[in-house]
């Protein structure tokens, strides 16, 4: 199967191979844009077969010995490895394989005359900001709410944030338990802002995996048994959750805050948002820029500290919203 491309408007694209799917959108002088756009589909055409080839150490625990050979699968590896540095546990590079492929292809947009880009893979986000450029994205936060068709332009988010050009942040990404890979916790969604789109998807996935609290009523499968040839094994991972009692709800979400503070300190990540069954958990400086996702009554630690919310919002947002909903 070869790499497919289609024009979606002026000035985005949708790029196509196997299981990469990939919107891309860039903004600023025309022909400008149009040559990046060029270069990222050059870019893209063999990224797939690269990666297949470097497959069976793609799928090893990252602890293991590596000679990784493409650009793309190096980054995948680095940012897994950093994800893990303060608390070893299994993973492996596949664990940011969306983020580094948005990653490879936004610095095809790093050009004169481009003002703002980015490239998304999924729900996976890598960001190209020119000076005074900035982004709002919007959080949609649980898949089980979306009803594709019942849905109205433009589409109902949890919440919105903003990124600008002077932030440390050239990567979203959002992990959890219903999204199109597996978890090992209890996440509705675990979203995460970093330097690279690489390292926010690493960074998610071992905090949704950290979201996490003991119940019968939990079901878990090897992830083997759920899809052949995971890079999981037999690990278990979460195929269904019930409605839980708050305090577990809330113990859970505990955890994995305490995995994304850890996370922050050793500069991995810039800020982050733990959601589940109707409660949240943000990560300064993330929560001071989000609109909307917070509901009347939230605890507030302060313009510097976390915050924890009894209930998430829903926020429609306005036109001006650039990237939309975030989910991977």
């Amino acid at each position: 199967m070869a790499a497919t491309r289609h024009r979606l408007d002026a000035r985005r694209w949708h790029f196509q191979h196997g299981p990469m799917d990939l919107v891309l959108q860039a903004e600023g002088e025309a022909a400008a844009v149009a040559a990046a756009h060029e270069a990222a589909w050059l870019r893209f055409m063999p990224l797939l077969d690269a990666l297949v080839a470097e497959l069976p150490a793609l799928r090893q625990d990252v602890a293991a010995p590596t000679a990784l050979q493409g650009g793309v699968a190096r980054r995948m590896h680095a940012a897994c490895v950093a994800a893990v540095a303060g608390a070893p546990q299994f993973i492996t590079p596949m664990a940011a394989v969306a983020g580094a492929v948005a990653d490879a292809l936004i610095g095809c947009y790093a050009a004169s005359g481009i003002m703002r880009a980015w490239v998304n893979n999924g729900g996976d986000i890598a960001l190209h900001l020119a000076p005074g450029a900035q982004v709002r994205v919007g959080l949609f936060a649980d898949l089980a709410r979306f009803d594709p068709g019942a849905q109205q332009a433009p589409l109902q988010t949890d919440g919105q944030f903003q990124i600008d050009a002077a932030m440390p942040v050239r990567g979203v990404a959002t992990s959890g338990w219903r999204g199109r890979s597996f978890s090992l916790g209890i996440a509705d969604s675990v979203t995460v802002l970093a330097a690279t789109g690489a390292q926010a998807d690493a960074a998610a996935t071992v905090i949704a995996n950290a979201v996490d609290v003991a119940h019968p009523s939990i079901v878990r499968k090897p992830a083997n048994t759920c899809k052949d040839n995971s890079d999981l094994g037999s690990l278990p991972v979460t195929v269904d959750v019930p409605a839980l009692p708050s305090a577990l709800v809330a113990a859970a979400l505990a955890r994995g805050l305490a995995c994304a503070q850890a996370l922050r300190d050793a500069g991995r990540i810039h800020a982050a948002i733990l959601v589940c069954q109707g409660q949240a958990m943000l990560l300064e400086p993330l929560c001071s820029a989000l609109r909307g996702a917070q509901a009347e009554g939230t605890a507030d630690a302060g313009p510097c500290g976390d915050r924890a919310s009894p209930a998430i919002a829903r926020h429609r947002p306005g036109g001006d919203v650039a990237v939309g909903s975030v989910f991977a």
